[in-house]
């Protein structure tokens, strides 16, 4: 059992808070595991690549913010990734022995355990070279330290046999377990959360302002990079599909700064859709005035930041959001969408929480005929969708981070076994 008095958690993510650290679902991953961590009463740490211009060391939230790297972020503005080699490097050459001296030796000096839980292929080696220092100061039996995989990216760099020697593996579902049996490794699935002031329901005036403003037909809304596997593409080939059918659309885009979003507004245009450019709005009042404005758009693609509390208004007020990827390790938009009264349509691989018809549409295939069949089948029956909507809801409360960190508590109590490390009060101070 790890309890608040006896246990300190160190998470480290390249991606974190900040604008400049987000890129991904990772970021929102981070941050919100943190901030439930310290909710429960943890001391809780977020190593993170963060903005260069604010202070390396900050506490909110009842979290220690830690912002790695800045020298190199302020050399590179471009955003988390830009650089990434020289930041993994500097990672691990100076995460490790400052973890050990300016957290670790200090708690284990106390009697109390630390949880290290690192994320994604950035953090791997730094994990082995932290397992090595520890090792080296007869301090490893009062750390546990976990690895995630959010995404197979980075994995032709890892040296799993390594890595596992160092830590746990973990990953975010059944897809991505399986997925990584091609890598000869076997980890635990810990799903993600969403926190639970995520089931706060939107204003209803917001929602109902939002899809009045969107106007008659099918109202769409999808977010999230600019990637093939996100099958942009085939929306808007359903997009194009419904407009042929005689039904108005409008579809409003976040994506991102990726090559791959030009290829999808030109074959958008090629398929009869108009498409704008757009900044993003930073209201709710402001979203309802740009539909109104652009009323003969029908694919909005906004180009700059979208603040977070716009998305659940939107999440609700779309007939339905398209999370149609082909390849989604967990889908966390999907659960969004349905902590907010949103109708979620997902692909077919890591999102364990979607059932299809029964709290989300759910694609077999590849095919943009079939994603028009759901959506024009929604518009036909109302009660369908008002029935997967309300099921949704009950999901997500089945996902908050409240919930998930029992199970998260009850990994970490398996891998410390597996690591030697000993259980509340049954290890005592570290000498010097």
């Amino acid at each position: 059992m790890f309890l608040p008095e006896d246990s300190i958690f160190c998470v480290l993510s390249f991606e974190g808070p900040d604008l400049y650290s987000q890129s991904g679902g990772l970021a929102t991953r981070a941050k919100d595991l943190v901030r439930a961590l310290a909710g429960r009463g943890f001391e809780t740490h977020l190593f993170f690549t963060g903005d260069p211009n604010l202070a390396p060391i900050e506490d909110a939230d009842g979290v220690r913010y830690h912002r790695w790297s800045q020298w190199l972020s302020r050399l590179y503005p471009g955003g988390v990734y830009e650089a990434e080699a020289a930041k993994v490097l500097d990672w691990n050459q100076s995460l490790p022995a400052w973890l050990v001296d300016q957290v670790i030796q200090p708690a284990a000096s106390q009697g109390r355990r630390v949880v290290v839980l690192a994320e994604e292929w950035q953090t791997a080696v730094c994990v082995q070279l932290l397992d090595a220092a520890l090792r080296a100061r007869g301090l490893r039996p009062w750390v546990v330290m976990l690895w995630n995989a959010n995404n197979l990216y980075g994995f032709e760099r890892l040296d799993f046999t390594a890595l596992e020697e160092a830590a746990t593996l973990t990953t975010v579902s059944r897809y991505m377990k399986h997925r990584m049996w091609q890598w000869r490794v076997n980890p635990i699935v810990i799903p993600n959360g969403i926190p639970s002031s995520a089931l706060t329901a939107p204003k209803p005036a917001q929602v109902a302002a939002i899809r009045r403003a969107a106007g008659p037909g099918f109202f769409g809304f999808k977010i999230g990079r600019f990637d093939p596997d996100k099958r942009w593409l085939m929306a808007m080939d359903a997009l194009a599909m419904i407009k042929r059918g005689g039904r108005p659309v409008k579809l409003l885009v976040r994506g991102g700064r990726e090559r791959h979003g030009a290829q999808v507004l030109a074959h958008a245009r090629s398929q009869g859709l108009a498409t704008r450019d757009l900044p993003s709005p930073s209201s709710w009042r402001q979203l309802v005035q740009l539909l109104g404005q652009h009323s003969e758009v029908e694919v909005l693609n906004l180009v700059s930041f979208l603040p977070e509390e716009l998305l659940p208004p939107i999440y609700a007020a779309a007939d339905a959001v398209l999370a149609n990827s082909g390849h989604e390790p967990f889908g966390l938009v999907g659960l969004e969408v349905m902590a907010a009264g949103g109708l979620a349509v997902t692909g077919s691989t890591g999102e364990d929480y979607a059932q299809g018809y029964r709290n989300a549409i759910v694609l077999e295939t590849d095919d943009a005929i079939e994603l028009a069949a759901e959506l024009d089948r929604l518009e036909q029956r109302p009660e369908w969708g008002r029935e997967l909507r309300r099921r949704g809801r009950a999901t997500a409360r089945e996902f908050i981070w409240e919930t998930v960190l029992e199970e998260l508590f009850d990994r970490i109590d398996l891998a410390a076994r597996r690591q030697g490390v000993a259980a509340s009060g049954q290890i005592g101070p570290a000498g010097p």
